[in-house]
């Protein structure tokens, strides 16, 4: 049986949140990794655990809760972090090789969900057969998004600020695309949550890394406090409402 949609429609407030939410995983992911130097498992695993149960919680409310909604998806941004940089650092593979095999992981799950319920379009997640699929997807999308920021900024010498203009220059592309297209609704949908997650990761980094590297050298905890007291207040004071059921 279905039942309330849970997730928030794709208005101007969820792209702002977007954007904080991507940023603050970032310093907030750095900040757990580096600063406390707990290295990049042991903090995948802690995120990772903090978002079963803020997914569990979601899953289990019968309607849409914004602070529960994006606590969840502060989690996959977290866990995005640490996860990324484990790949593309622990592992060895690099930014290439780490932003080729989440891609790959990401397409395959947004292929397993329209295998499964015909769509990957927001306005169907209903069931929880649909919110399952969706959480993984924003999950690769997350870490897909971290290791392309880093990819960017480092290997491809753009550094955290030419990062971040290069990838606020592809979301605005993709919403002239919206605007003046008849493309695909749904495809520009997570073209532009993917973008997202980078445009964070390298904002995040432009704050947080020593001036040596091209950042502002903001403590990672004040900035992820600041950031979190945003979020904070977007969530409770931006209008939002559930995305319109599918027909």
């Amino acid at each position: 049986m279905d039942r309330q949609i849970k997730v928030p429609e794709a208005a101007l407030a969820f792209w702002l949140l977007k954007v904080l939410a991507t940023t603050l995983g970032e310093t907030g992911g750095d900040a757990v990794t580096m600063s406390m130097d707990l290295g990049y498992l042991v903090g995948t695993l802690v995120f990772a655990g903090l978002f079963a149960i803020a997914v569990t919680a979601q899953v289990t409310v019968s309607s849409f809760r914004p602070w529960i909604y994006w606590l969840c998806i502060v989690a996959t941004t977290t866990v995005g972090t640490t996860l990324a940089d484990f790949a593309d650092r622990s592992l060895g593979i690099g930014y290439p090789g780490g932003a080729a095999l989440l891609a790959l992981f990401l397409g395959l799950s947004l292929l397993a969900w329209k295998l499964s319920t015909g769509t990957v379009d927001i306005a169907s997640v209903s069931t929880r057969r649909a919110e399952f699929h969706y959480w993984t997807v924003i999950l690769f999308s997350q870490t897909l998004g971290t290791a392309l920021g880093d990819w960017t900024a480092d290997s491809m010498g753009l550094g955290y600020l030419g990062g971040a203009i290069l990838f606020a220059v592809l979301l605005l592309a993709v919403a002239l695309l919206w605007r003046f297209t008849r493309l695909s609704r749904t495809g520009l949908f997570w073209a532009a949550f993917v973008l997202t997650r980078p445009l964070g990761a390298v904002a995040g980094d432009l704050i947080d890394k020593p001036l040596s590297h091209g950042g502002l050298a903001v403590s990672r905890y004040a900035a992820s406090g600041i950031l979190a007291a945003l979020m904070i207040a977007g969530v409770f004071f931006l209008p939002q409402r559930p995305a319109a059921q599918a027909h």
